[in-house]
């Protein structure tokens, strides 16, 4: 997924999901708004080569609103944060999905645009 931020970061790749795991052999899914472990694949060279997380921010997968819209976004992103949901960067480009916006007012405050 890209790296919708200005942490240096240019792609990402997921390893884990946060939360998840309720049944045996299921795989993990992430949606807009869940925290994921995640290594940067390009990107500046003190970033590579450790794992940390990471919030998705955008998901090219439609999904239903509770008013019963349905959203995707062209691409899949998100932004680098620590533990506690603080940002890594300092912007973000692009959109921002609602559900993530309302998760993290850090990520809220730092985004241009929230859908």
């Amino acid at each position: 997924m890209n790296c919708a931020d200005n942490s240096g970061a240019r792609n990402l790749y997921v390893m884990a999901v946060k939360g998840s795991g309720a049944r045996l052999n299921r795989l993990p899914a992430a949606s807009a708004g869940d925290m994921v472990m995640a290594t940067v694949k390009k990107g500046k060279p003190e970033l590579r080569k450790k794992v940390m997380p990471a919030i998705v921010v955008r998901q090219s997968k439609p999904w239903r609103r509770r008013d019963g819209t349905y959203l995707y976004f062209e691409d899949n992103a998100g932004v680098i944060v620590n533990p506690k949901g603080e940002m890594k960067g300092s912007a973000i480009t692009g959109p921002v999905a609602k559900e993530c916006a309302d998760l993290w007012p850090r990520i809220a405050s730092n985004s241009g645009v929230v859908v």
